[in-house]
């Protein structure tokens, strides 16, 4: 274009329009999040801005330098993610000391039927769309726009992978992105956790496979975490129920609330495979389950690169459809023996609270839980809700107790349990 005086006239005027519609854009931008944020939904939105926020502030996205294990500072790009592939390799493939089981379980040997079609309709409603890819970059809005073509295709690949029960060696890699938990130091590798990037056709298949494993598994009412029409609501509901009906009785009662450590990085894989089939899990869907944990391996991306790939031989896989409802069974089993009536037991997938009316009975019940769990590689972390801060309302045994643990005490709620949480 030749720059004569019109055409720089013409250009200025154009620069001028696409800054002023640039503008009115944004501003009903503005106004359409502004109407947003008024309402229930919206209120949600505003909490994760806010955190993104925060997130941003700190630079998380863009630490370029990590600490070693001695805390010292690593500033090369070789160096960094030598540590980080060094720290996750560590975190997932290490197993904390247990008892190997010695008694056998019966496996259920039975035809099971093939993959329907609507059963992958209903896998692909279920996926989210615009979640971030894994390794294959095919996300799981690919399928849903081919329509009915692609449920055809995907039943057809599931049930080769359901008779064969060997899937696609590319589903076992994966891609492990460290998320800063929001408290300590941002260098350090222990204040993150790792979420796996993996195949949405994979996560697909998944869904499909648990749907199939919660007609078969029951689980115990007590468990109120990833179960249907159930949530940590009802949970909570309950608990201060139970505080208000022994608080307006002047009755005692004592809670202790138990987080477990690293739980899904923990979880012996034999351990899931017994507890798989002590629930009645056709053998032909544990097979299957094994081998979605053959062979997996995983890199971690970070701000410097992706570092070499390594094998994960432990634990459960982070970021999985299936992961949540095989913990659930995995601690269903465990607690069989341990566990009463709700609300006297309530968990949420690894967080726990015991509640008894005695500190001798609550002593007591959280040692075979302790016993229960440890003895099969999970380890607890617990804290103690007494009446008041009167170290008299405390035991000299219970005292005693929590300290070799290492154990922290919450202080009763003062006013009506509606102002705690």
């Amino acid at each position: 274009m030749d720059r004569t005086e019109e055409n720089r006239q013409e250009y200025k005027e154009l620069q001028h329009r696409v800054k002023r519609e640039v503008s009115k854009a944004k501003q009903k931008a503005y106004d359409e999040l502004y109407t947003r944020l008024d309402t229930r939904e919206g209120q949600k939105d505003l909490y994760r801005l806010a955190r993104q926020r925060d997130r941003d502030g700190k630079d998380v996205q863009q630490v370029r330098v990590i600490k070693d294990r001695d805390g010292r500072v690593l500033t090369s790009e070789e160096s960094v993610q030598r540590r980080w592939k060094e720290y996750f390799e560590e975190l997932m493939n290490e197993e904390n000391e247990r008892e190997k089981r010695v008694e056998g379980v019966n496996s259920v040997e039975q035809k099971v039927d093939k993959i329907r079609k609507d059963e992958v309709r209903k896998a692909l409603k279920r996926m989210k769309s615009g979640k971030a890819v894994g390794p294959n970059d095919i996300p799981v809005e690919v399928w849903k726009c081919l329509g009915e073509a692609a449920v055809e295709f995907l039943a057809n690949l599931f049930n080769r992978v359901l008779e064969s029960e060997r899937m696609p060696e590319e589903w076992r890699r994966s891609v492990l992105v460290p998320i800063f938990k929001n408290k300590g130091d941002v260098q350090s590798c222990s204040n993150y956790r790792g979420i796996k990037l993996m195949s949405h056709t994979m996560k697909v298949w998944e869904r499909v496979v648990e749907a199939r494993l919660r007609k078969v598994v029951e689980i115990c009412e007590q468990q109120y975490g990833f179960m249907p029409r159930k949530s940590t609501t009802d949970a909570i509901f309950a608990l201060r129920i139970l505080m208000e009906k022994y608080r307006d009785g002047q009755k005692e009662l004592h809670c202790v609330f138990v987080d477990l450590e690293k739980a899904y990085d923990r979880v012996p894989r034999d351990e899931l495979w017994y507890c798989m089939r002590k629930s009645g899990v056709v053998e032909k869907y544990v097979r299957v389950v094994q081998d979605m944990y053959e062979r997996s391996r995983t890199v971690v991306r970070c701000a410097v690169g992706q570092t070499e790939e390594f094998n994960v031989e432990v634990g459960l896989h982070r970021g999985s459809a299936l992961s949540p409802f095989l913990f659930a069974i995995v601690m269903d089993q465990l607690s069989e023996e341990v566990r009463q009536e709700s609300p006297w037991t309530m968990m949420f997938a690894d967080d726990i609270v015991i509640c008894s009316e005695s500190r001798e009975q609550v002593e007591e019940n959280l040692e075979r839980w302790r016993f229960a769990l440890e003895r099969r590689g999970m380890m607890m972390r617990t804290w103690v809700l007494q009446q008041d801060n009167d170290p008299k309302h405390t035991s000299k045994s219970t005292s005693e107790w929590l300290k070799k643990n290492k154990m922290k005490t919450l202080e009763w709620p003062s006013q009506s349990p509606d102002q705690s949480d």
